[in-house]
């Protein structure tokens, strides 16, 4: 049996393990799930949203273990907490919106006919989470897809090994049923085997293109439900009207929190010529202030990437940019912690032009590239040219002025005035390759539910 282990960026060491289910064990699981699925989907909807709330609450009394053990995980330093502000705010809408977002459309209902639309449970869900944000992206599916009628398989990255096990232990304590929200501890090669034999009626997947590109392989032929979010790049535009500092403080700790590892971070930023000089200035100084260390001291401001090899990627993007002629303009001797490996400090580069991956492939770390522009049209053209589109953030105090120029951009979500934030109002989604389908909002649940219509002709005399 092979073990699925996650080597802590703190230490480098094995901070936890857990046995890979064989394929025959892991289609008990599914049985179990598919089993248990309509007795769930039959208790009334107050019911099962009550429940899953429950075991929201349930997870808020864990906070003691929760922080501790992601900043083990995947290096986000304890001072900031867990997830909690973000899970609690996306489960607490997604339960105030199912009544309405799940109700009847009601077509006809007379003497002579009754005509209807119900939106129904897809069945079994499978729910692929990463590492980067492991509690707020699964609970993205997780909670709508358990209110609306489902039972939910989740797994999750081997960098977070023990969040799914969690997630469920908080669920199931709080009464929502065994079998009706499992985890699993899966390898690529039993995981692939399950999606291609139509285990599932619906997958979500968060986590790399070519993590998606598998997940397609795998689902070919089966017609399989599919909710894809891969890569991102997702830029910032600085107009020459923007409240400056709001720009510089808001870009910045996009650009680097978590490190920068969040799937909406900003990783390029496009800055009107009359605020370019003033804008770098400030950026610059701003990112020199972080203290890079153990998350676990609360002390800790920027924590290690969650990988030695995420960081490799970061530092090989950079010496690339630097060779092709970029500047790097924060001093390294601020962050002697930045150890080679995982422990990374901080960078703002300028010079950089696209035809460096730095500014055109995800980099997902704590290094952000700003170039000068002169018109929006301009601005427009750098932001589109890139494969991915998650999000873009504009700067600028005319929301006219925003609303245009977020029509010709490629993406999903378009804000002004502030970035990285996800809204569970809104729609969740992304075009190009960074995936398809949406989550959260009135679209997630009907996009975890599939229609069904009533035709029904009464008799009469």
């Amino acid at each position: 049996m092979s073990m699925i282990k996650c080597i802590s960026p703190v230490n480098g060491e094995v901070y936890a393990e857990r046995p890979a289910l064989p394929l025959d064990m892991a289609k008990q699981v599914v049985s179990r799930a598919r089993q248990a699925q309509k007795a769930w989907a039959r208790r009334p909807l107050d019911e099962r949203v009550n429940l899953v709330l429950a075991g929201v609450a349930r997870l808020n009394e864990m906070v003691d273990e929760v922080v501790p053990e992601l900043a083990w995980q995947m290096g986000r330093p304890v001072r900031y907490g867990g997830e909690f502000k973000g899970f609690n705010e996306r489960s607490n809408y997604v339960a105030s919106i199912a009544a309405d977002a799940l109700q009847p459309i009601l077509v006809e209902d007379s003497d002579r006919f009754g005509r209807r639309i119900e939106r129904e449970p897809h069945g079994v869900v499978f729910v692929i989470a990463p590492w980067n944000y492991p509690y707020m992206t699964a609970i993205n599916t997780v909670a709508p897809a358990l209110m609306a009628g489902n039972t939910v398989i989740i797994k999750h990255a081997s960098q977070t090994i023990l969040v799914g096990e969690r997630m469920v232990r908080a669920f199931v304590e709080a009464g929502v049923p065994a079998d009706v929200f499992q985890n699993v501890f899966l390898d690529h090669e039993t995981t692939a085997a399950l999606i291609a034999a139509k285990s599932f009626d619906f997958i979500n997947f968060t986590g790399s293109v070519e993590g998606g590109r598998s997940i397609e392989r795998a689902a070919a032929g089966t017609f399989t439900g599919l909710g894809l979010e891969l890569g991102g790049k997702d830029p910032g535009y600085v107009m020459e009207d923007a409240d400056l500092d709001a720009a510089v403080d808001t870009l910045m700790d996009g650009a680097t929190f978590n490190s920068g590892q969040c799937c909406c971070g900003i990783e390029r930023i496009y800055v009107h010529e009359s605020l370019y000089d003033a804008f770098v200035e400030k950026s610059v100084a701003w990112v020199s202030n972080y203290k890079l260390g153990n998350p676990l001291d609360p002390e800790t401001t920027l924590g290690p990437m969650a990988h030695k090899r995420f960081a490799a990627t970061v530092r090989e993007q950079i010496a690339d940019a630097l060779a092709k002629g970029a500047k790097a303009l924060v001093d390294p001797k601020l962050f002697p912690q930045d150890d080679g490996g995982a422990y990374l400090a901080p960078q703002v580069l300028v010079d950089v032009d696209h035809s460096m991956a730095f500014m055109r492939e995800e980099t997902f770390g704590p290094a952000v590239g700003i170039m000068k522009v002169k018109s929006d049209s301009q601005a427009i053209e750098l932001m589109n040219d890139c494969q991915y589109g998650l999000t873009v953030s504009l700067w600028t105090k005319d929301a006219d002025r925003a609303s245009r120029i977020g029509r010709d951009l490629e993406t999903g979500t378009v804000f002004m005035n502030r970035a990285d934030y996800l809204d569970p109002a809104l729609c969740w989604t992304g075009v190009k390759e960074t995936g398809r389908g949406g989550s959260l909002s009135v679209i997630g649940f009907q996009n975890l539910t599939r229609p069904k219509s009533y035709h029904l002709k009464k008799v009469t005399a």
